[in-house]
């Protein structure tokens, strides 16, 4: 992040290095390696695909470059001092990173202005070392060097005459057309030319100064006046040795919360630091940013750095891919970004971006090429910004920022105040163009104008024609806030009683800067306010807790998320996953007292202390009320005070000892500098011991370093980096020349990486799932559905998309639209800094690709090849016998395992557009079917597919590290995932039914009209006629999520209206999930309790081999809920009568369920239909308590519950109408009760006796009644005589407990099933 640095005992000096880099006229001209090649494959590709097809535009662009557009090797001329301990000269990275492009040549022809850029180079251990460079063009000298230019080029025409001399046959075409191929090589050959006789030569060179920390502005000052002082007509009054001593050697960094000023060639040059209560340092204008992308887009780049999304900027201009990025790393206080950051990426390290890990990385462009010519190994997680032209690609599903438009307002609000239009300066409208000559402060207090200061009418009418603000507007004003008030800040630094030191302009940046992140880290302030809470703190010592770090929750995210506004949510349940997230919690573990805090950390934590002092948060936790930023006048004013009153001023240049004739001047000439004098400082720095007590030494050097850089002390370095999952080893390239082995070796770490990545993912997914409780195991019911589950399958699609875009061959394919295939012609064009990935057809790959999906579509395409030419195998499609089978007796087809069935189900979803969205689909399909490993496992047997779509140290192509991995996957069968029925809601799926009736008793004669409704979670079909004498049938109808309950039933006509029915099942022909509803009932008047339809609870049925298993472990489950309820005559063999003891554990197992089933988070319950009507459910157990005891009736005569409760609801109403009713309390109750029996009996359904008391059960649990009527029942006359007297409703202690457990249900707010209540208006 901004301000970092490293280094081991820094004494402090402002600059490290002074290098000077351009062309070593001894070794002559070198040809960057790279470019060569780059050029070579580009002709002969041209040559051999026909080039006569390529407009002539483009060949001017694409061909072979003239000389003086290609590049040559750069060197590092000189440095001083050679070395120095604490910071290692680094002469790769310098000279890389200093001209990235390598050496550029002009004429005089050209425009020559000297372009300033920083970068920075980050070391293996993190730690960073920053750099800013001037590039401008001398004339060049040497007379070797001007004649090679000339043979190249005399070589460059011949060969370009012999190439494009047009065919005698298309001279006609050409001359019609206009735009012949000899007209572009005469355009090419005025306008790049060089001819030794009439042309001057200019060389780019740079002069670079390497600092331990980022004081960009200083460092571009010192610079331009160096520059300047070889370019003006003047010579610099000292010696140039003489500056460049001072600022290596005598000038040192300001200490923290100091301002410090030091002389340039022609003035002073000032810079301050914050303290340490301060946010971090940070030099670059956020100005640019905002100008470059707009408020939005800049919004939108911060959320994908937020969650770790690769990010690709692209510019023209080197200074813009490093200010974009710095920015927006440094907005992200207190988090740090944890991975590859290489702002500025050399041409030797181009193969990073093929990296399958999240990056912020800066491609550079030459201005010619545009989006759709850069192709790129995986673009679903990738957010690609197009600095120069405004516009930004996203990734996709990326969820909105918290509170956004407010956000994006309050920003605007900021920016206008300083006269930057928010859309930024491209898309400027009017009233943008208006602002930028007026500030909206200077308007409001303009008196001449007749404004009232303050008033904000003015501003507000100005910003009332800006085209984000009145979008923002209508936006806000659908969510019913107003935005009419729009405050323009005022500026409230009094300047006049402050004498700033630096320019009113260079004042401005520093006040934009610091309200504009200030504005930011309010976000992240008001959002964590409360995380330390909800920090979870290791019980054992440091060491052991590193040790198994990887196992340990470090924070509990369950909690803090149930805590957080509904809104909110998608966001920060992604981020609280995120590598920086999880270093931040890391870093608070690490460091318990406040002196070993991270400086980052402190910063925050005293503001956040601060928040809570000021609102007692409690009882507004859950609000998402927008708190705007209150810090901004105490951080100006911080910064305003350094430059009014500077803390120290650095020793003055003076003339060095140097010998009589050196340091000679030459106009326009950077001289060759006395190395003697620049390679060592002083032997005692007078400057530190005179200012001893005042050099605000510290007890701990290292501490002093890194007290605002972003860097711990080396033991918390070292925790934290080997902690994390990819560990340092991905986290930053090599800044290296580019060799087959540096390249081999990092990607065998990319490969190692994923795989650990893969291990951490499925074990976090798998303890989450089944943590819950373990008596649960294995029932499908224990489930974190909603937003835990949802990020945490979707960061699983993440990890596949990486792992299948590692190593792709990014190329074009004759027959598959979908993606890019072919030989692969990536060609890295040194001119324009980008992988080109040219072909004779346009590559037709769009936003949303997914490699994932590429592959599958091949695989595909192969198997339908393979099909039609006849050699077809039957691998693809398997029909197994293990899947989903339920019992011996009638059952459904097993459905076929087809990995190509599932991708033509995804296929055939209308609602998903894109490739990635078809990806995850069908990821989400295959782990809800378990076969997620199978799947792929299958897709990768295709050995000859991966190596024509692979390179060759892709991750999919290292064998051992591919069965490791779907090893890992295989360990998602454990336990059930809804997440595809969960997630795509609306779609239509086929169902599939069986009936399965009596085999004893056929039905075959069944003359009736049967009827069948199904219900689930998310809906019901309504009801279904089923033709007569068919058993098996499909339909189709929108997602019914997990289905509950079946309603069963026929009309009753014809002459045998009577149906046994034993069970239903139900497939979801998609999923695959079986659920079976038994019933073993009769349907029919006069037959079992005289019932025409039947509601039948089901279960989800697992698949056989997991049957298998668990019936080794537990008894068998029982066959039927229902088969309980039969009537009381049944011999008693068929069914064991339970005993009291029995009876009560079964109620209290239920109606323990049933509170646990309350006690579970809203998002993660599982059916309560089932608590209730299941079997070992409520109504169930309630039953046992009624037949206990029942005594046996007449023969042939069946007696129900049913019956006994009609009879005590005919004697509580006779009671009430001979008034001998004994007290209020009791005739509430009793007229309740005949008041449910009554509706029930009334009810136009036939569902049967023990169809009405299951309903009565239910409504009374709803009601929370059912602890009332039992007491009512137990003291009716009815009991006594249709009870034995052992049963149980006759023993009062027996029936007080049962009344306490019933009562347990009252705090429960108990909502019934549609299909349950169907009919009843109670």
């Amino acid at each position: 992040m901004s301000g970092g640095g490293g280094g081991s005992s820094a004494p402090g000096r402002f600059a490290d290095y002074f290098v000077i880099c351009g062309l070593d006229t001894e070794t002559g001209l070198e040809p960057d390696e790279l470019s060569a090649l780059c050029q070579y494959i580009q002709a002969s590709k041209t040559r051999d695909g026909g080039s006569r097809f390529i407009s002539s535009a483009t060949e001017g662009e694409n061909f072979e470059q003239t000389p003086l557009r290609r590049t040559f090797k750069s060197k590092v001329l000189a440095r001083y001092p050679e070395n120095v301990e604490w910071n290692p000269f680094d002469q790769d990275a310098v000279g890389m990173l200093c001209m990235p492009k390598g050496l550029a040549f002009k004429t005089q022809a050209d425009s020559r202005e000297p372009q300033f850029h920083s970068f920075i180079i980050t070391r293996e251990d993190g730690s960073r070392t920053f750099g800013f460079s001037l590039t401008f063009f001398e004339e060049v000298t040497s007379k070797q060097i001007c004649s090679a230019m000339q043979t190249l080029y005399h070589m460059h025409n011949a060969e370009y005459d012999i190439l494009h001399t047009p065919a005698t046959n298309d001279k006609e075409s050409c001359s019609s057309t206009g735009d012949c191929n000899g007209t572009s090589v005469s355009k090419l050959q005025r306008f790049n030319s060089y001819d030794i006789s009439r042309d001057t030569l200019y060389v780019s060179k740079c002069i670079c100064l390497i600092t331990p920390m980022s004081f960009m502005k200083a460092c571009k000052k010192v610079l331009e006046q160096l520059h300047q002082a070889v370019t003006s007509p003047q010579p610099p009054p000292l010696p140039l040795e003489s500056y460049i001593y001072n600022i290596l050697y005598e000038v040192p960094l300001p200490p923290a919360g100091r301002s410090l000023k030091f002389s340039g060639v022609y003035g002073p040059i000032i810079c301050q630091r914050p303290s340490t209560s301060e946010l971090p340092l940070f030099d670059f204008p956020v100005k640019e940013v905002f100008e470059l992308l707009g408020v939005e887009n800049v919004v939108q780049l911060f959320t994908c750095a937020l969650l770790e999304f690769q990010i690709l900027l692209y510019s023209q201009h080197y200074q813009r891919l490093m200010t974009v990025a710095e920015t927006i790393t440094a907005l992200m206080f207190p988090f740090q970004w944890q991975h590859v950051y290489v702002p500025i990426l050399p041409a030797s390290l181009l193969h990073f971006l093929d990296a399958p890990v999240p990056y912020l990385m800066g491609l550079h462009s030459n201005g010619l090429d545009d989006r759709s010519k850069l192709e790129l190994p995986q673009e679903a997680n990738l957010c690609f910004v197009d600095v120069d032209n405004h516009f930004i690609e996203l990734p996709e599903d990326l969820p909105q920022f918290p509170n956004k438009l407010e956000f994006i307002q309050e920003i605007s609000e900021i920016l206008m105040a300083f006269g930057i239009p928010p859309e930024g300066n491209l898309h400027c409208s009017e009233s943008a163009s208006k602002m930028k000559s007026l500030r909206a402060c200077d308007l409001v207090s303009d008196k001449r104008n007749g404004n009232i200061a303050g008033s904000p009418l003015n501003s507000y009418e100005l910003l009332k024609e800006n085209e984000t603000i009145a979008r923002l507007q209508a936006l806000v004003k659908r969510t019913g806030v107003s935005l009419e008030k729009l405050e323009v800040r005022e500026e409230t630094s009094s300047k006049k009683d402050l004498k700033i030191q630096c320019d009113e302009e260079e004042f401005k940046i520093y006040q934009l800067n610091i309200q504009i992140r200030e504005v930011f880290a309010n976000r992240f302030t008001q959002m964590f306010a409360d995380y330390e809470v909800f920090v979870i703190q290791p019980s054992q010592d440091k060491e052991s807790w590193f040790t198994n770090r990887e196992q340990m929750q470090n924070f509990d995210k369950a909690s803090f998320l149930s805590d957080q506004p509904e809104p909110y949510l998608p966001f920060l349940s992604r981020f609280l996953e995120t590598q920086m997230f999880a270093s931040f919690i890391d870093n608070k573990i690490m460091c318990h007292d406040e002196d070993d805090k991270d400086p980052v950390l402190r910063v925050f934590d005293s503001r956040v202390d601060k928040i809570r002092l000021l609102n007692v948060r409690t009882p507004t936790l859950r609000t998402s009320m927008y708190q705007k930023c209150t810090t901004i006048d105490e951080a100006e004013k911080s910064i305003e005070l350094r430059l009014a009153k500077i803390d120290h001023t650095a020793v003055h240049p003076h003339l060095l000892d140097m010998k009589i004739g050196q340091g000679k001047y030459e106009l326009g000439f950077f001289p060759k500098l006395q190395s003697d004098v620049l390679s060592t400082g002083p032997a005692s720095n007078k400057w530190t011991k005179r200012n001893a007590p005042a050099q605000w030494r510290r007890k701990d050097r290292q501490k002093q370093h890194t007290e605002h850089l972003r860097l711990d002390n080396d033991q918390r370095e070292k925790y934290i980096q080997e902690a994390r999952n990819l560990g340092s080893t991905i986290r930053q390239p090599k800044l290296s020349n580019l060799s087959p082995s540096v390249i081999a070796q990092t990607n065998w770490k990319f490969v190692e990486g994923l795989l650990k990545e893969c291990r951490n993912k499925t074990k976090r997914m798998l303890v989450e799932k089944m943590g819950r409780e373990a008596v649960e195991l294995g029932h499908g019911e224990v489930n974190i559905t909603g937003v835990e589950e949802n990020t945490l399958i979707a960061s699983l699609c993440d990890l596949l998309e990486r792992i299948w875009s590692h190593g792709l061959q990014v190329k074009q394919d004759r027959s598959c639209t979908a993606f890019v295939l072919e030989d692969r012609a990536s060609v890295y064009s040194a001119s324009t800094q980008i992988w080109a990935f040219q072909s004779t057809r346009r590559p037709t790959l769009h936003k949303g690709k997914s490699a994932l999906w590429s592959h599958l579509l091949h695989y595909l395409e192969n198997r339908q090849r393979r099909t039609t030419s006849g050699s077809f195998s039957s691998s693809g499609i398997l029909l197994d016998s293990e899947r989903r089978k339920s019992d011996t007796s009638p059952a459904m087809s097993p459905l076929r395992i087809s990995l190509i069935q599932d991708m033509r189900h995804i296929q055939n979803i209308s609602e998903i557009k894109t490739d990635v969205g078809k990806a995850r689909a069908w990821v989400r399909l295959s782990m809800e079917k378990k076969l997620l490993s199978r799947h792929l496992k299958q897709l990768l047997s295709d050995h000859e597919l991966t190596k024509k779509l692979y390179k060759r140290y892709a991750f999919l192509r290292c064998d051992d590290e591919k069965e490791q991995f779907l090893y890992h996957l295989l360990s998602f069968n454990a336990v059930d995932y809804f997440c595809f029925t969960n997630v795509f809601t609306t779609i239509l799926i086929p169902y599939h039914i069986l009936i399965v009736p009596s085999k004893k008793l056929g039905g075959s004669m069944f003359t009736a009209n049967p009827w069948i409704c199904i219900s689930g979670e998310l809906g019901e079909t309504g009801v279904l006629q089923i033709p007569r004498n068919i058993l098996e049938m499909t339909f189709e109808c929108q997602n019914l999520g997990k289905l509950t309950t079946v309603q069963i039933g026929h009309d009753n006509s014809g002459l045998y209206a009577k149906w046994l029915v034993e069970y239903v099942m139900v497939r979801n022909e998609i999923t695959g999930h079986t659920y079976k509803f038994p019933c073993g009932r009769w349907l029919g008047k006069g037959m079992d309790d005289g019932s025409l339809e039947r509601i039948l609870v089901g279960e989800l049925l697992t698949s056989h081999t997991e049957a298998e298993e668990r019936q080794c472990r537990t008894p068998p489950l029982q066959q039927s809920p229902s088969m309980i309820r039969r009537f009381v005559t049944i011999s008693p063999n068929n069914k064991p009568k339970l005993n009291t003891g029995q009876i009560q554990e079964a109620i209290g197992e239920a109606v323990n369920g049933i509170v646990k089933h309350f006690h579970k988070p809203e998002k993660e319950r599982g059916s309560l239909t089932l608590l209730l009507c299941g079997e070992s459910g409520l109504v169930s157990a309630l039953e046992q308590v009624f037949q206990h005891g029942f005594k046996s009736p007449r023969l042939f005569k069946n007696v129900f519950i049913w019956d006994f409760l009609e009879k005590a609801q005919t004697y509580y109403e006779t009671l009430e109408q001979n008034e001998m009713v004994p007290e209020e309390n009791w005739q509430t109750r009793a007229r309740n009760f005949c008041r449910f029996i009554t509706a029930i009996n009334n009810t136009p359904r036939n569902i049967g006796k023990d169809g009405k008391f299951q309903m009565l059960v239910c409504l009374g649990a709803r009601d929370h009644l059912l602890h009332h009527w039992i007491a009512l029942l137990a003291d009716c006359p009815i009991t006594a005589q249709m009870y034995e007297d052992i049963a149980l409703i006759k023993d009062h202690t027996l029936v007080n407990s049962l009344i306490r457990v019933l009562q347990t249900l009252q705090e429960f707010n108990i909502t019934l099933e549609a299909s349950l209540v169907k009919g009843i208006d109670i």
